[in-house]
């Protein structure tokens, strides 16, 4: 599952809006090997979370008219399937969703640095957006800085976008001058973070203990939340690149969401992909 398009704007599980959930559900379907789903999949399978048939329908329209989902008939029914960017941008961030490891200071950094011609100024816009979407801090103008596991991811973007040529990308190293514990709050907004994973933990922290309380795990029970806390966790680590904890704030509310996350993750995933497949059989 990943943050296709409709994840930059993405609020957090609370707020989680129907298209959100919807493109989470697509995630879980793909990585259970699937594709297609129907209209009238989609409607029962969103039931679980509260969603209603006329939300889904006009979610599903926006997602088309995004380019994010493409209408597909089978056996004469109507349904979608993720368009090839969204595939695509599935998975990339599969990897980077679903990855537990922090990255260590020792493994260095990124550097991204790019020049855009005057006459071009629109695709300066383009770059700081998609190097934010990766993950990336600022150092300065024109000098962006992220962990150096996103080399590949990076490299990608910018080719697959066109932005290639107007960027050089360095591994690097902090050897000197300022500590970099207070250069990484200047590069990122900590205090902005920590705010979006405190809401994560209020909300998604409770749920984690209600299930440690329980015995069975319903599928239907499991599916719902376990489509509500990938959409609330889908976006973070596209806003947090997985800092170095040796950098980050003592007691970082981000390595507790992540605990929280990977915790409900194991405990409710293949149950919640059981009831996709017997919603989906009929």
């Amino acid at each position: 599952m990943t943050a296709v398009p409709e994840a930059a704007d993405a609020d957090g599980g609370r707020a989680a809006q129907p298209r959100h959930l919807i493109v989470s559900v697509y995630g879980v379907h793909h990585q259970a090997g699937g594709e297609w789903l129907s209209v009238a999949s989609l409607i029962d399978l969103l039931a679980a979370v509260g969603v209603d048939e006329p939300a889904v329908r006009s979610s599903i329209s926006r997602l088309k008219r995004r380019g994010v989902l493409e209408a597909v008939r089978r056996d004469g029914a109507a349904g979608y399937e993720l368009s090839g960017t969204a595939l695509d941008l599935l998975r990339e961030g599969d990897e980077r969703i679903f990855r537990r490891d922090r990255a260590k200071l020792a493994d260095g950094w990124l550097l991204a640095v790019f020049s855009v011609p005057e006459a071009e100024r629109h695709k300066r816009h383009v770059l700081r957006t998609q190097l934010s979407r990766l993950g990336f801090g600022t150092a300065s103008s024109g000098v962006w800085i992220a962990p150096a596991h996103l080399y590949e991811v990076t490299v990608g973007t910018l080719e697959r976008l066109g932005l290639a040529e107007y960027a050089d990308v360095f591994r690097a190293e902090h050897l000197a001058f300022g500590d970099p514990r207070e250069k990484v709050r200047e590069w990122w907004d900590l205090d902005q973070l920590d705010e979006l994973y405190t809401a994560f933990l209020e909300e998604h922290e409770p749920v984690l203990r209600r299930w440690q309380r329980r015995r069975t795990t319903p599928g239907d029970e499991a599916f719902a939340d376990y489509l509500r806390v990938l959409t609330g966790w889908r976006r973070m680590p596209y806003l947090d690149p997985c800092l170095p904890a040796e950098l980050l704030p003592e007691g970082w509310s981000g390595i507790r969401a992540a605990e929280v996350f990977f915790t409900l993750h194991d405990r409710l995933e293949e149950a919640a992909r059981t009831h996709l497949r017997q919603v989906l059989s009929g």
